[in-house]
């Protein structure tokens, strides 16, 4: 338990970010779960549409600090290669 004014403020603000980054978290997934639906699918148009809202959704993640700015990255560029694949 924190006894010190300064430990009891730390733990304050490490309970209001974690519920943040969760809700972030949970934002973001929410996203890449529709991305991925809408590829497996196998519709073009509403795969598009999906991979372009997942992309900013990633890197905002990423900018906030709840995901890896090259993991962010990483998943963007699977996303269009699998779009590419899905329209070739």
């Amino acid at each position: 338990m924190a006894n010190t004014k300064s430990a009891k403020k730390a733990a304050r603000q490490t309970i209001r970010r974690t519920e943040v980054n969760k809700a972030r978290t949970s934002r973001m997934r929410t996203y890449v779960r529709r991305a991925e639906e809408a590829l497996k699918a196998g519709d073009k148009t509403a795969a598009a549409a999906a991979v372009r809202e997942v992309e900013p959704e990633l890197m905002r993640a990423a900018q906030s600090g709840v995901l890896h700015k090259n993991t962010a990255s990483r998943k963007v560029s699977r996303f269009a290669a699998a779009l590419k694949k899905l329209g070739a």
